[in-house]
């Protein structure tokens, strides 16, 4: 599932094969992509913002794309067979020596500067776990105004902070032992912090090859609650429980005795 980390190895790859380079070749079945508008361009930088990965051309416009659940992008060595169906695929973008295509996001658009500065997501973004600079000062001032939501549901508003998904959310409770249902305001503001520190040291550890990981240890599963449910909790043997959260009914998976 694309979380924060993912989208940033994604720009990793995209990085390497497509900076600096000219795009020779571009395609893409969706009548919104202007492809005409990017063959020949050079690419000036790959950005990401929380789940949301951007390419940005030196003609001003911009490639974005939202992975959602199952989508991905994938570099391939020019004419190297490419690991999923091309009907999946809703935008090629090839260079001189390799091809970066992307499967099956949940969206895909090329903005103008305008439509960047105002797009209707972008511009509400909460501060990105992974940015460098991320200090969690005004990811915890945003999530006061929430004090009456779940905690497990205000991780998922990817408007108060963003880049956590349903994985770091179950995950980042448990660790904490905090119950993904009490709400916001009934977390000290040191707790909060502690939190969001933890989201951003797991997420950049994961910013690497291999699988992703929140449990580093060689005895078990590589994570703790996620996807565990009716399995035994690692730490106390009580059963961990999923329930669903939200308007959405995103899973939160927990074990009820570590997180009371």
């Amino acid at each position: 599932m694309p979380e924060g980390d993912t989208i940033f190895r994604a720009a990793i790859a995209l990085r390497s094969a497509l900076e600096r380079q000219r795009i020779h070749h571009a395609e893409s079945p969706l009548p919104q992509i202007d492809t005409a508008a990017l063959v020949q361009q050079e690419v000036a930088s790959v950005e990401t913002r929380g789940k949301h990965l951007l390419i940005h051309f030196v003609n001003s416009r911009c490639l974005h794309t939202h992975m959602g659940m199952t989508g991905s992008w994938h570099v391939y060595e020019q004419n190297a067979p490419w690991k999923k169906p091309a009907r999946n695929a809703h935008v090629q973008l090839a260079t001189a020596t390799h091809s970066a295509v992307c499967f099956t996001p949940r969206q895909v658009e090329l903005l103008t500067p305008d439509g960047l500065r105002r797009h209707r997501w972008l511009s509400r973004l909460g501060p990105d776990i992974l940015s460098p600079g991320f200090e969690p000062t005004e990811a915890l001032t945003r999530l006061r105004v929430h004090d009456r939501t779940p905690i497990g549901e205000a991780l998922m508003n990817q408007s108060l902070v963003s880049g956590i998904g349903n994985v770091y959310k179950s995950e980042l409770l448990f660790l904490e032992q905090l119950s993904p249902f009490a709400p916001v305001g009934s977390f000290t503001d040191e707790q909060l912090t502690s939190l969001l520190q933890l989201a951003g040291q797991l997420m950049r550890r994961n910013t690497g090859r291999g699988f992703r990981q929140t449990r580093f240890r060689t005895d078990g599963p590589r994570v703790w609650v996620y996807h565990r449910a009716g399995e035994l909790c690692l730490k106390c043997g009580e059963r961990i429980l999923m329930q669903r959260q939200g308007d959405m009914g995103r899973s939160t998976y927990y074990c009820p005795s570590c997180q009371r």
